[in-house]
């Protein structure tokens, strides 16, 4: 792979762009920034995360930077190449669910997917190509919809590099990248070049085999009155899984073994995407545009031998779509009785063109459908929003969403054949009082929602058992929610603030796409608070630390008990960085608490907390070159990614075992990345 990484250079990096203000050593982008111009802070919990917070954490996985957004959890319970377990608020939110995640406007979330309703893969992800996060929670931006109840993270590339790069990185468990990247000038814009190759082994007893191979291309021009983007994208991964095993199998095959050896994967994902702003004294007004053509197969056998004794467990997903969709927006700067106002209107449409598939397989060969369908679904959002600044130390804002969103399903089953829309409308409403002594007070309320997998909203009968007839779901699912928040820099240096939230839902029902059905769970409430805090003391030195606790309970009384599964009552993180960012030693350390769980309704049983310890040490050259030491899971903790509570069989057990299934963390890893800019 070497190989190809230096045969590439030349097509790559030509003459380095000139990025203004950047001193000549830098090498990684602190540069310019997100396709979403940075709004002011409209709640507490509301965050914007630079490229250099970003590029300062050791990651394990690409995912990890999105844990810069205070109180997410990003782990996995199976291959490198799948798409990550998000927690937030009190949520498990699954692959997705929940969560709502989007590159330059472009969303992430697959809505009506063969592995789960908002699958969100963020392999493709080059972490230093991000130019920076805006980071919403709740339910009171109007510009958010679908999948942003718990949250909403908006990540940006950055448009050119100060000088191009060669990044390699070797590492314990056979982790190997490679990376090279950069921009030139090109006509009056700049053309912005990555290829990255990368492959991992895992600490598995079977190994992870992960090889992946990811490119971009960017082009862009303009200034701050007018400008566009074209950005293409390719992404491919294949991969084996150790997916989670049972308790009681540690004695027989050991911590990092797996009881199916042909678990694994393949995912593509292909992408061309365009943005264009223009700002001017009417306002500005910006578009995004995407296609997106992605397939996935995944292998997984979490029951083992309940099912079929001789030929196992074994199922695989496939998801094969065409993604379309246009986001445009619209802000009108305006005065009201004599004070400033400013209107915001948009419109978002995506359509999705998908065709599924699940199967029984053994060692990934066929041996029965399950179900196939092919999915037309469409949708559209219409927003407004005002905020009106009454005097100088009241802010109010008022805004308003309707969303429609409906299609059709051909099932290979014509009893679960059909068509299903819905329209929802959601309210906004926030005030912002201060600033006085640069702290500020934030009131936000609002309702949102989730949708539903579109087959939910048109089912009839089992598919593994036609004379079971089952309930549909709806296709929208009501949130309500509501935020008090304080907000204060009144130390130097420091960005402090803490949020009291509140957030319901109608019904947690998703589609269960690992067995093909639907399941109706009750309406549920989450209660928590959020301490954020973020000090940059010295121009070496910058401290954080953020502490978010949750009560989540389903809310109405069942005998088998009101606790979610899955979701955490503590999420706590901490970190420090040194180095100034130009020449010299750097390095720095981080602390991720993943609090207890719930894993059964009447809290009978839960998981263990997870406590991790990454630490980083660096030297910058004078020339630019880096070298750097990442240290993960510091302290070699015996801990699990994550923990479920179900019934399985193993071979040769007489019957199914309700048992603690669990994935481990990995042991110390060391990682070595040496880059060199040109």
């Amino acid at each position: 792979m070497r190989w190809l990484v230096l045969g590439m250079l030349p097509v790559l990096l030509g003459q380095p762009a000139q990025a203004q203000n950047a001193a000549p050593e830098a090498f990684l982008p602190p540069l310019t920034v997100v396709g979403q111009a940075v709004a002011p802070r409209g709640a507490a919990s509301d965050r914007d995360v630079s490229a250099e917070e970003i590029a300062a954490r050791p990651l394990n996985r690409p995912g990890e930077m999105l844990e810069a957004a205070p109180g997410l959890i990003v782990t996995s319970h199976s291959g490198e190449g799948k798409a990550n377990q998000y927690f937030l608020r009190g949520f498990n939110l699954d692959h997705g669910t929940d969560l709502a995640l989007s590159l330059d406007g472009m969303p992430l979330n697959m809505r009506t997917h063969a592995h789960g309703q908002g699958y969100a893969d963020v392999n493709f992800l080059i972490p230093e190509l991000i130019g920076g996060m805006q980071v919403r929670k709740g339910t009171s931006h109007a510009e958010l919809g679908d999948f942003a109840t718990a949250g909403a993270l908006r990540l940006g590339l950055v448009n050119e590099l100060p000088r191009p790069l060669v990044q390699v990185t070797g590492g314990s468990f056979g982790y190997w990248r490679g990376l090279a990247a950069g921009s030139m000038a090109l006509g009056q814009g700049s053309l912005l070049g990555a290829v990255e190759l990368g492959s991992y082994n895992g600490p598995w007893r079977h190994g992870d085999a992960l090889r992946r191979v990811n490119g971009l291309l960017r082009y862009s021009q303009g200034d701050a009155g007018e400008s566009f983007s074209l950005t293409a994208m390719a992404y491919s991964a294949r991969w084996s899984s150790t997916n989670q095993i049972p308790a009681r199998a540690i004695g027989l095959v050991g911590r990092y073994a797996t009881l199916d050896p042909t678990d694994g994967g393949q995912a593509q994902r292909y992408s061309l995407s365009g943005g264009w702003q223009r700002s001017g004294e009417h306002g500005t007004t910006r578009v995004n545009a995407y296609a997106v053509q992605s397939t996935l197969n995944l292998f997984n056998n979490f029951t083992y031998a309940q099912e079929d004794p001789a030929q196992g467990d074994q199922f695989h997903q496939r998801d094969r779509r065409w993604v379309l969709g246009l986001e445009a927006s619209h802000s009108l700067p305006g005065h009201w009785l004599g004070r400033p106002l400013e209107t915001r209107l948009g419109l978002q449409t995506r359509y999705d063109d998908i065709r599924l598939g699940l199967f029984r397989t053994a060692a990934r060969n066929w041996l029965a459908t399950i179900r196939t369908d092919a999915v037309a679904q469409g949708s559209a959002g219409l927003w407004g929003d005002t905020t009106w600044r009454a005097t100088d130390w009241l802010r109010a804002s008022i805004g308003l969403r309707g969303d429609w969103a409906g299609g059709r399903v051909r099932s290979d089953l014509a009893a679960n054949s059909g068509s299903a829309g819905q329209v929802i409308a959601s309210p906004k409403a926030g005030l912002v009082l201060g600033p006085w002594r640069a702290t500020e007070l934030f009131l936000n309320a609002g309702t949102g929602f989730h949708s539903n997998d579109l087959r939910g909203a048109t089912i009839t009968v089992d598919p593994g058992d036609p004379l079971n007839r089952l309930a549909r779901v709806p296709l929208l699912v009501r949130a309500k929610g509501g935020e008090i928040g304080l907000r204060t820099a009144i130390l130097p240096g420091l960005d402090s603030s803490v949020a009291l939230f509140v957030l319901t839902l109608g019904s947690e029902i998703l589609f269960v796409g690992d067995a093909g059905t639907t399941e109706a769970s009750r309406p549920s409430r989450r209660v928590g608070v959020e301490w954020t805090n973020r000090w940059h003391p010295l121009p070496w030195l910058a401290l954080d630390a953020d502490v978010s606790a949750t009560q989540a309970r389903f809310s109405n009384r069942d005998p088998a008990g009101s606790r979610i599964p899955g979701a955490p009552n503590l999420v706590a993180a901490g970190g420090v960085v040194l180095g100034e960012g130009g020449p010299g030693w750097f390095g720095g350390a981080r602390l991720r608490v993943f609090g207890p769980r719930p894993l059964v309704e009447d809290n009978s049983q839960r998981s263990r907390p997870t406590a991790l310890v990454n630490a980083r040490a660096g030297y910058r050259f004078e020339n630019g070159i880096q070298a750097r030491l990442d240290l993960l899971n510091l302290f070699g903790a015996r801990a699990s990614q994550v923990d479920y509570y179900y019934a399985s069989q193993l071979r040769g057990e007489a019957a199914p075992v309700t048992d603690r299934h669990f994935h481990p963390v990995e042991p110390v890893a060391l990682r070595f990345t040496l880059t060199v800019p040109l």
